[in-house]
């Protein structure tokens, strides 16, 4: 199957892969769409299923929405894609501001991150100055953003205000460039086919998403982390990474790796995911927000764009790094 795979052209592989995933993800939306209309909650225990299908949905929905991203960038060519993964970091970065306390001081340091750190950042990917990108943010934009701020005579919880900044920058900016990053990756006998890196990125990460919430509706294991997560729990997490991995692994023929090393990555990027949004989550609560969109304190799930690259900002830096390292592309 991985040779056959192989053997297709990056055409015949699009065609084959918006047949196999669309129609997997049409088949579950209606299964969800029908078991939402079945359930009545006129029961407390209708109820809970009426969240957790709730929840659910908004889980399809994030798997639409990368997915939807994904062929956009495909069918466009890698310089609309770097300016499409742009524009989804800027009204991530915005959401994160937004609900997040700034103060007048901050204005300077907003300016900088929005029209100068974030441009640069993806032009340096879009140019492939890969090793210029890689510490542009963590180094030199890590040392400027406190010099601006300072300059602002604020001194008022200085600190906390930057240390926010920086982090949204390093979540929002620096790793959401890391998605396009592997658009412009150079593999032998693997010309014009980079962008199933970032479909077997997006594809194995929701795979372990989707499993691990559903693992931890069936285990009903107490939660690891109660005051950040319900359903984070060792086993569904392990179950969530295990199912994910093996369908990487399956996806090898799409991928310049072997087998092994298809599992391997999808591990990787499954735990570095899961990690990540695990963190989002907590920085959640401490907003005392459930999700990053308008609708903060809905209780449907989520509802921002935050809310669905969440994962991906996390996996994307160490994914690119492990196969960058690995194949020495």
């Amino acid at each position: 199957m991985n040779q056959y795979l192989r053997n297709m052209s990056a055409s015949q592989q699009v065609g084959a892969l918006f047949i196999i995933v669309f129609g997997i993800l049409i088949g579950i939306s209606v299964w969800n769409f029908v078991a939402q209309l079945r359930e009545r909650g006129e029961t407390p225990e209708g109820e809970t299923r009426q969240v957790e299908l709730r929840y659910f949905a908004s889980l399809l929905r994030t798997s639409w929405f990368m997915v939807i991203v994904f062929w956009i960038g495909w069918v466009l060519g890698d310089a609309v894609a770097t300016i499409l993964f742009a524009l989804i970091s800027f009204f991530a970065l915005r959401e994160f501001i937004t609900l997040s306390p700034t103060r007048r001081g901050d204005h300077r340091s907003l300016v900088l991150a929005f029209f100068v750190v974030l441009p640069v950042q993806f032009w340096l990917v879009g140019t492939q100055h890969f090793d210029l990108f890689t510490v542009f943010i963590p180094v030199y934009v890590f040392l400027a953003i406190p010099v601006v701020s300072a300059l602002a005579d604020d001194p008022e919880r200085f600190l906390e205000r930057n240390a926010k900044l920086q982090w949204g920058i390093m979540v929002c900016v620096y790793g959401m460039s890391h998605v396009p990053a592997l658009l412009l990756l150079d593999f032998p006998n693997y010309e014009g086919k980079s962008a199933f890196l970032v479909f077997f990125l997006v594809i194995v990460v929701q795979t372990c998403m989707i499993v691990q919430h559903i693992a931890a509706r069936r285990l009903k294991r107490p939660p690891l982390a109660p005051n950040v997560s319900q359903s984070f729990n060792w086993a569904s997490w392990g179950i969530g990474v295990a199912v994910a991995s093996f369908f990487g692994g399956l996806l090898s023929g799409i991928t310049p790796f072997k087998p092994a090393q298809a599992l391997g990555m999808a591990i990787i990027a499954c735990v570095a995911g899961t990690a990540g949004h695990l963190v989002m989550k907590a920085l959640k609560r401490d907003r005392g927000i459930r999700n990053w969109g308008t609708q903060g304190m809905a209780v449907t799930g989520a509802s921002g764009l935050l809310d669905r690259v969440d994962a991906l900002c996390f996996a994307a830096p160490i994914f690119f790094h492990s196969v960058r390292w690995y194949s020495g592309a």
